[in-house]
């Protein structure tokens, strides 16, 4: 992984594409030392360190000493991904002015990341800007994803940029905004009990040829391209604060968290800093695989999910990415109750943020744990309010146009002494 293993670029193959991106080879996470070609990405974890029990992941690895000093120059806002393509697998499909988001301060050390600002208002643009290029890199015939939530609505809107149908497995029920946009993009939806969809998932690959974009492994593993994306978040949060003392991240698979840390890790590697943060999982109380992982010790873990508002982090199995990133962050996995969620969405929608019940796990936890460090803290948000299962579109009450009515009203508001 990165802190310990050179890039070996002799091992590397590439499709007609883009010579920008200083990718080389695919390296097991479960045995560092094997390595294979870039392409094809592999989409079900290393195969030759895999077992019945446990999938590990790969990781892409770079030519980290061609990396131009000037690729982290200050610049100017709007270049989204491609501003740091060196560092990422080729963006072989086009962009839709993905990252690039604010940093919001709230006061007393503590910053808020607002992912909702890109293009389909959720992190997962960045994941699959590199997940799509894949596709494109490939001559898939099309994508397929298993979501009933921001992975679908953005693997939609990608593919729909690349000129790529899409296949979007979901579960009824899905949230009204992601609806929304799986429509407008065109995809085809199937809705299908949440237990038949890695089955049709593959025969959907087998047999029409199109490139995966969700897990496929017992454990979670996810596409080899995908968490490169979110280093990008981490590159954006030094160019404005430096390295803060901790990152707070809403935690499913553990991708974003995964993510966000090799970003650090590899500033430190080029010599840019001299440490990384720590690194935080904020996982529903209802569920919690990755602090199962960590308290046993283990590469990743299952558990039963109880209710929770939290839905897109509601995962009953993590992957090794997670427990990378703790063991090599210094951090910990936290565990944040619906109402911790709760208390932590209000906080920010005082603040004028709006986030899906989901996006808070970052504030939650902290507010819960916190503060862990010693210094500025990051706080992830990952998704829109609007991605919400409970949003709704309810009119206010109508009342007379009159002084006394609109007086009475202002006053039951706190607004009129």
């Amino acid at each position: 992984m990165i802190s310990a293993h050179p890039s070996d670029s002799s091992d590397s193959s590439s499709p007609p594409g883009r010579a920008d991106s200083l990718a080389t080879v695919q390296r097991s996470m479960g045995d560092p030392a094997i390595t294979y070609p870039l392409w094809p990405p592999l989409v079900s974890g290393c195969p030759r360190t895999g077992t019945d029990e446990v999938a590990y992941p790969v990781e892409v690895d770079y030519a980290y000493d061609r990396v131009d000093p000037e690729l982290f120059a200050p610049t100017g806002r709007g270049a989204g991904l491609a501003r740091w393509a060196p560092l990422l697998p080729p963006l072989l499909g086009p962009g839709l002015g993905e990252g690039d988001t604010p940093l919001i301060d709230l006061g007393d050390g503590v910053y808020v990341k607002d992912e909702s600002r890109n293009p389909t208002w959720s992190h997962k643009d960045r994941i699959n800007r590199c997940t799509v290029s894949a596709a494109v890199g490939v001559g898939a015939a099309g994508v397929v994803v298993s979501s009933s939530g921001n992975h679908g609505a953005s693997a939609a809107a990608f593919a729909a940029r690349a000129g790529l149908p899409a296949v979007v497995l979901a579960s009824t029920g899905a949230p009204p905004a992601v609806e929304s946009f799986l429509n407008a993009y065109g995809a085809t939806v199937l809705s299908v009990p949440a237990e038949a969809r890695w089955g049709l998932m593959r025969e959907i690959v087998d047999r029409l040829g199109f490139h995966p974009l969700s897990n496929l492994t017992t454990t979670h593993t996810g596409h080899a391209f995908g968490p490169e994306g979110y280093k990008t978040i981490a590159y954006e949060i030094h160019a404005e604060l430096g390295v803060p003392a901790a990152v707070f991240v809403p935690t499913g698979y553990g991708e974003l968290l995964f993510g966000v840390w090799k970003g650090f890790a590899e500033l430190r590697r080029l010599g840019l800093t001299d440490r990384t943060p720590r690194m935080f999982a904020c996982e529903p109380a209802a569920g919690g695989p990755l602090a199962k992982a960590m308290r046993e010790g283990v590469p990743a873990a299952r558990v039963r999910v109880g209710p929770t508002a939290a839905y897109a982090i509601d995962c009953p199995v993590s992957g090794y990415r997670g427990v990378v990133a703790l063991r090599a962050g210094g951090g910990r996995a936290l565990l944040v109750t619906d109402a911790q969620l709760a208390t932590a969405r209000a906080e920010l929608a005082g603040q004028g943020l709006w986030v899906e019940t989901s996006a808070a796990a970052g504030l939650a936890g902290l507010r819960a744990h916190g503060p862990c460090a010693d210094g500025p803290v990051v706080c992830v948000a990952t998704s829109s309010g609007f991605k919400d299962l409970d949003t709704g579109t309810r009119s206010p009450d109508p009342i007379d146009p009159t002084w006394p009515a609109v007086e009475r009203r202002l006053r039951a508001a706190g607004m009129v002494s």
